[in-house]
Order: C-alpha cells, then sequence, then structure tokens
C-alpha cells in the first residue's frame, strides 16, 4: 500500500514520522508533499526513503490512499488541484482537517461521473508522531475490509477507534485537543512541584512517570479510576486533603467546561 500526504506542516508531518517507524507502510511507499521545501527536507534528513515533492498531484496519483493534511481554507484549492489526478475505482481520500465533513467532503470530490471514492475522516494527535496518537476515524462508501486495513495501520500508530461521523466532534475534544490539556496539567502540576523543591526537571520527570503509572494501573486492572483513587486515599489522609482542596478550586469542573468549550463551533 502506498500514501500520499499531502501537506507537511504539524499533523501531516507527524503521521508522516509515525508511518516511517512503522512496519505497516515501507518507508519508500510513503510520499509527501507541501509547497516548501524545510519541512521535507527536515523529513528526508531522518527518513532517507521517504518520498518529497513540492507537486501535490505527482504524490496524488501514485498512492492508494491520499492524506489531506492542509489548512482548512486550502483543502478546496487542493482538491482542485489533485481530483483530475485521481482515480476513484482505486484510491481512497482521507481528511486530517479538522471541521470538515464528509458531505462537504464528498462534493469537493465529486467529478460528475457518478463515482465517489471511499472517504474517511481521520482526526489523531500529535502524539502519532511517536507512535502514541488517540485517533479517531469515520468513514463513506468503504468496504469492512478497507476500514479494518485503515485501522490495522492506526492501530501501529497508538490506539484507533472507528466511529460515527457525529462523534467526531467529541473525540476531537476527548483527545485532540486533549493531548494539550493533558499536557497543561503536566506544567502546572512541575510549578507545583517546583514550589515544593523541586528543580523543574526533575519535577518534570517525577509528573510523567507518575501519568505513566496511573495509565498502567488502569490497563493492568481494567479498573475506573476511582476504583483505583480509593486504594490510595486513606480517611483523614493527605491525598483526601489534596483531591479536595483541588475540587474546591473547580477541578472537574473545568476539565468538562473546558471539553465542551472546544467542541462548540
Amino acid at each position: 500500500m502506498k500514501i500520499a500526504i499531502i501537506g507537511a506542516g504539524n499533523m501531516g508531518g507527524a503521521l508522516a514520522r509515525g508511518l516511517a517507524q512503522g512496519s505497516i507502510i515501507p518507508t519508500s511507499n510513503i510520499y509527501v508533499s507541501n509547497p516548501s521545501t524545510a519541512k521535507l527536507m527536515a523529513l528526508k534528513e531522518r527518513f532517507p526513503e521517504i518520498n518529497i515533492t513540492t507537486d501535490n498531484s505527482s504524490a496524488a496519483r501514485v498512492a492508494d490512499i491520499v492524506v489531506l493534511a492542509v489548512k482548512p481554507w486550502k483543502v478546496a484549492e487542493v482538491i482542485a488541484e489533485i481530483k483530475p489526478h485521481l482515480d476513484y475505482t482505486r484510491q481512497a481520500v482521507a481528511s486530517m482537517v479538522g471541521g470538515l465533513g464528509i458531505t462537504e467532503l464528498s462534493a469537493w470530490l465529486d467529478k460528475d461521473c457518478g463515482v465517489l471514492p471511499a472517504t474517511y475522516l481521520i482526526i489523531p494527535n500529535t502524539a502519532i508522531a511517536t507512535m502514541s496518537s488517540m485517533t479517531f476515524i469515520a468513514s463513506a462508501r468503504a468496504t469492512k475490509e478497507q476500514e479494518r486495513a485503515l485501522l490495522d495501520i492506526f492501530n501501529e500508530l497508538g490506539v484507533a477507534m472507528l466511529v460515527d461521523e457525529g462523534e467526531i466532534a467529541a473525540g476531537t475534544s476527548l483527545a485532540s485537543c486533549g493531548i494539550a490539556y493533558a499536557l497543561r496539567y503536566i506544567r502546572a502540576a512541575m510549578e507545583g512541584g517546583v514550589e515544593l523543591g523541586f528543580r523543574a526537571d526533575d519535577a518534570k520527570r517525577i509528573v510523567m512517570q507518575t501519568l505513566r503509572g496511573a495509565v498502567d494501573i488502569l490497563e493492568a486492572n481494567e479498573s475506573h479510576p476511582e476504583a483505583e483513587i480509593d486504594r490510595v486515599t486513606t480517611p483523614g489522609g493527605l491525598t483526601i486533603r489534596g483531591l479536595n482542596a483541588m475540587e474546591a478550586a473547580g477541578f472537574t469542573h473545568s476539565v468538562i467546561e473546558g471539553l465542551r468549550a472546544s467542541t462548540k463551533r
């Protein structure tokens, strides 16, 4: 299978780096196009076998899956550029563009020939570059075999979930925006650690390992977070004092309100 990524910005570049580290798609089968060369050359320097070009059409015509990873205001222009070179009988098109729905994408792809390609909305987060993304996939006109193949690719890059298109906005908030929220917690906990007397780098290392441990516990025990909280919360102890102080400052409410705000259009 060959994949073309149109756009080498934050998300397109992250996808290319993740794919190049995987085993399902050979690096020589990854094509990346971008209007400027600096980002392309950075990819080529790290992964010499990757194919780079400034010509979107040349990248798109050779691929089995064409991934659009451009800014929202560039999508219509890019589709108009590559559409004449696409063969819908053998090629699928995927969009990583936030806020773009399948109906609008399909309308732009329509060649008035009665055939549309299998189409996907793919929402990863930036951790896809390190093969640890949470990725949501919605599809239209795809077979079960095609969906399975795409899930296999993105499961190698973290965890992938096939969802209805209506769940994409919530998934974006929870996982794509959510990685920024998790990082903000790490920053806040680091600042608290510095106030408690640790150097900033040591505080960061402590907080990151603590979060890894929390995730590992949940996965190993297949438990609810509250059950694990109960294990370390003794009556009258330090943990319950800290939790109550955080809740009094609006911790849970702030997280939920942030998620709600990031799903509003």
